[in-house]
């Protein structure tokens, strides 16, 4: 197993990206995806990374990205772990990740925002530290939406 930075837009990323959406439509039921558009220059030091965690193999099995949030804070995005993957601690290897490059990027904390049926997700951020905060735009017209936040 090996985690390291890719490109937001290299083939892995994206397939990783398209799975982790279309595995949502699915269980919110067709309600798709509301935040802002992503592209790679967000996910560039200094304003933010995108890691790809591969198996021993080579296949590209999780992901997650960290964005500049507002001066202080960065945001969590695209956290995602392949089904056939969960369930050996890549989501808290992803994450413990992120939170590193967070702190070497000098963000004093992380927000993110994920979904009420995300059980899983809700564990391992509830786990990991992460607090209930009102949503941010353009979450806060959303019912489903839970917004958290760590202090770093």
């Amino acid at each position: 197993m090996r985690s390291g930075p890719e490109p937001f837009d290299s083939p892995d990323a994206v397939a990783l990206c398209a799975a982790q959406q279309a595995e949502m439509l699915e269980l919110y039921e067709g309600e798709a995806d509301i935040g802002p558009s992503r592209d790679g220059p967000m996910f560039v030091p200094p304003r933010g990374i995108f890691l790809v965690v591969r198996d021993d193999d080579g296949t590209a099995v999780a992901c997650g990205g960290v964005t500049r949030f507002d001066e202080s804070r960065g945001e969590v995005k695209r956290m995602y772990v392949k089904p056939e993957a969960r369930g050996r601690g890549l989501g808290r290897l992803v994450l413990d990740e992120l939170e590193r490059h967070a702190r070497e990027l000098g963000f004093a904390a992380l927000v993110l925002e994920t979904g009420d049926r995300q059980e899983a997700a809700l564990a391992l951020y509830a786990n990991s530290g992460y607090e209930r905060i009102p949503c941010y735009p353009p979450y806060d017209s959303r019912e489903l939406s839970l917004c958290l936040q760590k202090r770093l």
